[in-house]
């Protein structure tokens, strides 16, 4: 049966069928900000010439924290060093 043209006949069926689809895209929005401002620390660190070790990239990169990644986006442009990134842990 393929769920993209199947009409649930009951109106339960329906409303749990629309929630569940509503969820799944504040997730993925969820998954991508994050994934994009982790990005971004990575980005600004580059164009500022600060080597950052490929531990400590993945790390970021692997970051879902919101307020980790806001902190590191806000160190990320004032720091030496990378090392220095890892003193705005929470």
């Amino acid at each position: 049966m393929n769920t993209k043209t199947y009409e649930y006949l009951s109106d339960c069926a329906r409303e749990n069928f629309a929630k569940g689809r509503t969820e799944g895209r504040a997730e993925a929005q969820a998954e991508g900000k994050a994934e994009a401002m982790a990005e971004a620390v990575v980005i600004v660190l580059d164009a500022r010439d600060i080597q950052v070790p490929d531990e400590l990239k993945d790390k970021i990169l692997v970051c879902r924290d919101f307020d980790r990644l806001n902190a590191w986006i806000a160190a990320a442009a004032t720091i030496e060093s990378s090392d220095a990134l890892l003193d705005e842990e929470l």
